[in-house]
This record gives C-alpha cells, sequence and structure tokens, in this order.
C-alpha cells in the first residue's frame, strides 16, 4: 500500500481514547487531518472494518498484507484521519496540537508540555 498527501494538515492531535489504545496497541493515537482532496492512495487498494456493534462506528482503512491501520474515516466528515505512524518519514509529523480524551490516558501516556488538552472531544474542534 502506498499514499500520498499534497496538503497540509488541517490539525494534528494525539487521541487517548480507549479504542485508539487498542489500535495502537497501548499508547495514544497520533493523528492528522488532512483535507479530502489532498489524501490519495496511489498503489493498492486498502481493506476496511467497522464495528458492527455500534450505531455510528468509524471506518478503518489498513493494509490487507502487513495489517498496518493507514486512517479512519468519521461518519459525517469528508476528511481522513491520517496515522502519524505511517508517514514514510514520521518525523515529518513533528508532534501534536493538541489532545483529547485525556480523562481515559493510562498512566504512562505523555502529553507534551503547552498544547491544549481535553477530557473529551471538544465542542468545537481544535
Amino acid at each position: 500500500m502506498r499514499y500520498r498527501i499534497t496538503a497540509e494538515p488541517i490539525r494534528k492531535g494525539q487521541c487517548h481514547c480507549r479504542p485508539c489504545q487498542h489500535v495502537s496497541g497501548g499508547g495514544p493515537n497520533y493523528f492528522m487531518v488532512i483535507p479530502a482532496e489532498g489524501f490519495a492512495y496511489t498503489k493498492g487498494q486498502p481493506k476496511a472494518f467497522r464495528r458492527p456493534d455500534l450505531e455510528s462506528p468509524r471506518t478503518r482503512e489498513f493494509c490487507g498484507i502487513c495489517g498496518t491501520q493507514i486512517l479512519t474515516r468519521r461518519p459525517g466528515m469528508a476528511q481522513p484521519i491520517v496515522k502519524a505512524g505511517t508517514l514514510d518519514d514520521p518525523n515529518a509529523y513533528v508532534g501534536p496540537d493538541f489532545a483529547i480524551f485525556c480523562e481515559e490516558k493510562a498512566v504512562f501516556h505523555l502529553i507534551p508540555d503547552g498544547i491544549p488538552a481535553f477530557d473529551k472531544m471538544p465542542e468545537k474542534r481544535p
């Protein structure tokens, strides 16, 4: 699987909710929201998973060969939420601008000094 990002992220964050902890293997989920027109798969097509037990599940797209989760699509949101660890150079992510669902974070999760941290998803998106 390969993809290309041709636009600057709308926002970059880290999520500490339990589902993101499950997906990440225990840590927070580092992500970037990318304009829809700024993201395209260039090689291969992803597999998709949606939890059947949720009323409004997110779609998680992943590589069908290695299983790496590439992005999440939220219902009603056109912009893909790309996982920072899937970048060719993850250092290009630099770091999150905010942290969400901090009330669910594990004691070993670290939030960078100086960024806004929210117990839940704020009503106005950071």
